[in-house]
Order: C-alpha cells, then structure tokens, then sequence
C-alpha cells in the first residue's frame, strides 16, 4: 500500500527490498548514510542487508533510549556526515525507533541546510507514529522534543517483518498510540484494537491495523502540517503522558506509550467531567488501559514536579496548561484550559485505578 503525505510517499509492504530500491532509484544518491542504534545494528539491518552492499555506504551507530536524544547526539551525526564528505545530493537513511526517526530526521534537516532522509521504522511505536508528519527533534534539559522542527522525510518505508525482534512490553507501547488514533477519528478502529491482542495477531492482520492507524496520522497531518489546528488532536493524552514521562527518567524507565496510556486515562477523566464523555465507554476503556499498561504509582510529593513539567509544555499558552479533550469517540475538542485542581484530581484519579 502506499499513501501520499505532504511531501512524503509513505509505503507499507510485505517486503522490504523493493520499497527501498524504489525509493533510491528515485532518488538516486550518491552516497548513502544509515543511522542505527545498537539494537538495530544489530537486529534490523541484516534484514536489509542489501544495503550494506551497495556502494559508498556508510553506517553510523549510536546509543539507543530517550537519554540519547540530545543535542550531543546531533552533533555526533553532523560530525559523522561531515567526516565523510556528505553533500546535499546525498541520502541519511534512519533505521530505529522513534528517537532514531526524530533525532536523525532532525540532524539531516540541519546539515548544510538540508538533505534528504528517509524513515525505516523498527518499533510499532514508531510505525504509527514517529515515521509519519514529519515533526523531527530532541530533547532539551529532560523536557521532551523541546528543540525541534517540521521536516518531512521523502519516503517513510514501514513493514512489520522487524516487530518481531521487540519484546512485548514495546509492542503495547506502540498499541497505545493506535488505540488514541482510535479514539480521537475512528470508532470502528479502536473497536478492533481492542478486541484483539498484539501479541496474537498476524502479520497480515497486523499490517492492515498499521495501515489504518497511519492514514488516520495522515488524515490529521494532510490537513494541519504545521499543528495550527486539527493535528492538535493527535496529542490526547500527551499533556499529562509527556509528563510522567520526563519525570520518569529521574526513577525508572517508562516507555512513550506507557506514559501516554497513563495520560489517557487521565485525559478521559478529565473529559468525562468537563465534556461530558460518555461514562460507560470511559470505564471500559479505563479497564482495557489499566489491565494491559503496568500502573504507574504518582505519590503525591511528584505532583508538584508533574506539574511543572506540564507548564513548560510546547502547547500551551499564555501560561494556561493546554489539552485535547474528547467529547465522544472521534469527537475531540482542541485548545482547552484546565485548571491545577482538575489536574490533580485526574492524578488522583488515576491511582485509583491502579492502587
């Protein structure tokens, strides 16, 4: 399948030869540059092997996690792409997860103004949602994607052959963006994922639930490139998972998706209270988030400091925290305030849940 994006041509196949051949014959560079971690050195690219026999190929591998994704890490790959004589003809190839996708995306942005990149997408999280819009980045002083912009990559190449070198803890990471995109466009969508099991779907069905979580992406993306209005909805659940994910890094490793299925219940809290969510679909929804995401424990002597990371967050205004907010399923309402108190009510409300 292939879907047009802005400026990108983003292809799902069952192989991954092909799609990468089309995408360098249509581009033809002269050299090639791959930026891996050291799980995708290792794990992914032997299943593009190809590419490594190719001519003027040259791999970059870097550390793996949040923790790298720092302006020290950019420079690295600036310093990578200049020791080898990189021109703006040529092509950086990010082979990784989200971090890989977004830093990489950003460093190739930067470099003598820009080359081309493309997106090969390791992680169900990065599949469905890092790969695709085009927003590339790091993080800055803990707090996430501080730095960054938007920049699209030519193609984003996705095939689900590399889910099967994730532990399962990562594949529900992924899931949870899925289950947002759900949310937030598609009844029909979230009823699917949550009927199933990721760890027990097939590759062909499991295709088929990407392809529709990424034309959802789009859907958003075609129509907002820049985040001026709709493509605010893609970010249910992130006001407060953004959060416990920066506050996380200082006790334990807690993974986007994680963090991001905890600030969905508590975003479906908050809308419930101030938007009237219907309350029968928030509790099985709330009982399907706790049952498969491990609970997250927020003590009452975090809050202040989740909050806080929450004032710097990169939607808000004026100094008002800003969240997405969902009246139903698929109908979703963008730029609201909320105050402290219903804030911390929804924390409160979320140990609740897991307690």
């Amino acid at each position: 399948m292939q879907i047009q994006s802005s400026d990108s041509k983003i292809i799902i196949d069952s192989s991954i030869h092909e799609p990468v051949e089309e995408a360098l014959t249509q581009i033809a560079p002269h050299k090639i540059f791959i930026l891996a971690d050291n799980n995708t050195y290792e794990y992914c690219l032997p299943k593009v092997n190809k590419l490594k026999n190719k001519k003027n190929v040259y791999v970059k591998v870097t550390r793996q996690g949040e923790n790298a994704k720092t302006i020290d890490t950019v420079v690295e790959i600036w310093n990578f792409l200049q020791k080898n004589n990189c021109d703006r003809n040529d092509l950086l190839i990010n082979l990784g997860g989200g971090m890989i996708l977004d830093i990489g995306g950003f460093a190739a942005s930067t470099f003598k103004r820009g080359i081309r990149y493309i997106n090969i997408p390791t992680t169900l999280l990065s599949m469905v949602d890092a790969s695709v819009g085009g927003k590339v980045g790091f993080n800055f002083n803990d707090y996430k994607n501080h730095i960054g912009l938007f920049s699209q990559p030519s193609y984003v190449i996705i095939n689900s052959v590399f889910l099967s070198t994730l532990k399962q803890r990562h594949i529900y990471s992924g899931w949870a963006e899925m289950i947002k995109h759900g949310l937030i466009h598609s009844q029909v969508h979230l009823e699917q994922l949550l009927s199933c099991k990721p760890e027990e779907t097939d590759k062909s069905k499991m295709n088929e639930l990407i392809s529709a979580s990424v034309q959802i992406k789009n859907h958003f993306v075609l129509q907002d490139p820049f985040e001026q209005n709709i493509r605010k909805a893609l970010n249910f659940g992130h006001t407060i998972g953004h959060a416990l994910e920066s506050h996380a890094f200082k006790k334990r490793t807690l993974l986007h998706g994680e963090a991001v299925a905890a600030g969905m219940a508590c975003e479906l809290f908050l809308s419930r209270r101030l938007k009237n969510f219907p309350e029968n679909t928030e509790q099985d929804i709330q009982e399907y988030l706790t049952e498969k995401y491990s609970g997250i424990r927020i003590e009452k002597e975090d809050q202040e400091d989740i909050i806080n990371y929450m004032k710097h967050d990169k939607k808000n205004k004026e100094g008002k925290i800003n969240f997405v907010l969902l009246e139903n399923t698929g109908v979703y309402v963008i730029d609201q305030f909320v105050e402290l108190e219903q804030i911390i009510e929804s924390l409160e409300y979320y140990n609740s849940l897991v307690s």
